[in-house]
């Protein structure tokens, strides 16, 4: 292998509270330096000469292209019986936009990203259909950014409208009722004067310029807008920036000169507001941890008036649909999914049961003439999608990716652990059968361990190709999590963010302790929150651990706040701006806990210039300060494209590559059968 170019050291100390921190690679934060592509070029050549070495690697490649290479159907949407979807079929690199009319239509194309003739890393996504089901709203995106343009279809004429949206951030957007326009919110890029604190109305067929400004914000840059409609109505929730997000929620009717009225100030909970019948419904979690649902009177909107339709139980509401007749609810509890359907005119309700082994999704705004669509899949089950009767609670299959995996060679354990404070955390074992029992068997972990997500059995590629070569899958559901209410969150949020990677590294020590494998058989991977988990656990315990995959993470924690809209992420994390902040996150910062003449496990950071919600600058700095400090032989790579960000859209051979290079890591360090 070609040696990894170390770093120059251009240390710049920051002083924190009276504590100076010294950072040798800050200038890898600029981008777009000559001195930053010299060095990535350079890591790239030392990566690729590692990783196009390893025996097998052309098998490899074989099989993760058979996972990957499948008829896709996704981000589903429907008015009455009209369907809009993006379905991949096989071969192709981007995904298109169809519609099916009717349960047993014909799929047809409506939008192929091919066709733009602006190459393989154009992706497109469905994003609204107008409620007379013949304007969809659609995405456009360049390879792995957050912003996208915005375009709008005549479905029956086949033709885009001129009235499109600039590169930027739709924040919202609803068809006006009477079809001649849109209502919307948007941060175009580099506008000026900027233009994201604002309601707009447009009017087909007229200039942006005459744009109709119907609320905005003035002069403070510290919010946010957003907006959903109504039957005669636009909401209108402006979040406060602040260091706790604060949201204040007006109602502004349709075609009318009337001025916005505000109806929620300042609030401190979620209020998630949808209209059925000229009457409001809430979700929230307002003196309700597990949130309840609850119907609002416009004229006192007080919240000792409101009066609850479904009240908050031991088993926490995920998800709801709400049309003028029903609402349907999905609870869970702990990993496990239930349906409930309640009839508005009746009261009356009807339970679905679900799998324990399934994780199910409700499709927004899916509810309508008694059935609604839901997405299914488990540890061994990929994607399918449903059309659901609110009656009998039957499924009638509307798309499945079929995955070239036996299934019924797999299988689960749920076992637990106790953590270094006594508490016990329970955790999935997947794997083929013969190996679920045994002991010693090369393993790959990972969680996630934050913002309250639940990690319920989902399909993954990465872990599926794995478990083929006899990998063990351990899946520990860390605190911090959502999957036992808000105490399990709360204990692994901010301050006490420590607790989960505390968990984290205690579920490695049980798979050791317990001989399920030793430190040379044990990787793990994760990305985003689950990157900085990782990372954490890198430089934690780096003995307990043989090989990590770190994709899109964040690693300085010091300074995540200061770059891009991290800092919306201050209630999960804190800020260094904060001295009992700076005390925790300076203790498990990754970027400045490693230690020089450490021996580090082999690591592949995976990261790309069009990251912007976990910018770059993470992997950049950790990979030269790793290589720098290792005293192992194992390597440290960056896997870096300019076209990786942190929506998945890169195109199908772009996929292909980077998963074999990341399978053909953990192969080679693993010792693994290809």
């Amino acid at each position: 292998m070609e040696p990894s170019p170390l770093a120059s050291v251009e240390a710049v100390t920051d002083i924190h509270h009276g504590v100076p921190v010294s950072d040798p690679y800050r200038w890898l934060e600029e981008q777009d330096s000559p001195k930053t592509r010299a060095w990535l070029e350079a890591q790239t050549r030392s990566a690729r000469d590692y990783l196009d070495r390893i025996p097998g690697r052309e098998r490899i490649r074989k099989r993760v292209q058979d996972l990957l290479d499948v008829e896709t159907i996704d981000s589903a949407l429907c008015v009455g019986s009209r369907y809009i979807f993006r379905k991949r079929l096989r071969g192709e690199q981007q995904a298109s936009i169809y519609m099916r009319e009717n349960m047993d239509g014909v799929d047809e194309l409506l939008v192929n990203p091919a066709e733009r003739n602006t190459g393989p890393y154009t992706a497109v996504k469905p994003m609204r259909l107008s409620p007379d089901k013949n304007l969809l709203l659609y995405e456009v995106k360049h390879g792995g950014e957050r912003s996208g343009t915005f375009e709008i279809l005549d479905i029956e004429t086949r033709r885009c409208l001129p009235d499109s949206l600039p590169r930027g951030y739709l924040r919202g957007f609803e068809f006006a009722p009477d079809g001649t326009g849109f209502y919307f919110v948007h941060e175009q890029l580099r506008a000026n004067p900027p233009r994201g604190r604002s309601v707009y109305r447009h009017f087909f067929g007229t200039p942006a310029e005459q744009d109709h400004i119907v609320f905005s914000v003035p002069g403070d840059t510290n919010v946010r807008l957003s907006l959903t409609s109504g039957p005669r109505h636009v909401l209108i929730f402006v979040y406060h920036l602040l260091a706790k997000i604060l949201s204040d929620i007006y109602l502004q009717p349709f075609d009318s000169d009337t001025a916005a009225t505000q109806i929620f100030h300042k609030l401190d909970y979620t209020l998630d507001l949808r209209f059925a019948n000229d009457c409001l419904f809430a979700l929230t979690d307002r003196d309700a941890p597990n949130r309840r649902i609850v119907q609002i009177d416009l004229n006192s909107t007080a919240d000792d008036s409101w009066k609850d339709v479904i009240p908050e139980r031991p088993t926490r509401i995920e998800s709801w649909l709400l049309s003028d007749r029903q609402i349907v609810v999905s609870f869970r509890k702990h990993t496990h999914h239930y349906l409930e359907i309640l009839d508005l005119g009746s009261d009356k309700t009807n339970s679905i049961p679900v799998s324990r082994r399934e994780t199910l999704r409700l499709v927004p705004g899916s509810l309508r003439d008694e059935e609604f669509l839901i997405e299914v899949e488990s540890f061994t089950e990929p994607l399918s999608l449903y059309r659901c009767s609110t009656k009998t609670g039957e499924r009638a299959l509307f798309a499945r990716r079929v995955v070239p995996f036996d299934a019924e060679t797999y299988d689960y354990r749920e076992v637990s652990f106790v953590s270094t404070d006594g508490v016990r955390i329970p955790m999935f074992l997947v794997g083929r059968r013969d190996i679920l029992e045994k002991k010693n068997t090369p393993v790959i972990m990972t969680s996630y361990g934050g913002f309250g997500v639940a990690m319920t059995p989902q399909f993954s590629v990465f872990v599926t190709f794995l478990m083929e070569r006899g990998c063990l899958f351990a899946l520990p559901l860390i605190r911090g999590g959502g999957e036992f209410g808000k105490a399990w969150r709360d204990a692994g949020r901010r301050r006490n963010r420590p607790t989960a990677y505390r968990d984290f590294v205690a579920a490695a020590e049980w798979l050791i302790r317990s001989e399920r494998c030793d430190p040379q058989r044990l990787a793990i991977f994760g990305g985003s929150n689950s990157g900085l988990l990782v990372g954490v656990a890198l430089t934690m315990r780096p003995d307990l651990f043989r090989a990590v995959v770190c994709m899109v993470p964040i690693l300085d924690m010091l300074r995540y706040h200061l770059v891009d809209s991290a800092i919306t992420w201050r209630e999960e994390f804190g800020t260094a701006d904060d001295p009992d902040d700076f005390r925790v996150l300076s203790s498990y910062s990754p970027y400045h806990n490693v230690r020089a003449g450490t021996a580090y496990p082999a690591t592949m950071i995976v990261s790309g210039d069009a990251d912007r919600t976990c910018n770059p600058l993470h992997a950049r700095k950790m990979t030269a300060r790793l290589q720098a400090a290792n005293a192992s032989d194992k390597p440290i790579l960056i896997a870096y494209s300019p076209h990786r960000g942190h929506s998945a859209v890169l195109p199908l051979s772009e996929r292909i590559e980077a998963l074999t290079d990341r399978m053909a890591f953990l192969c080679d360090q693993l010792q693994l059968p290809v």
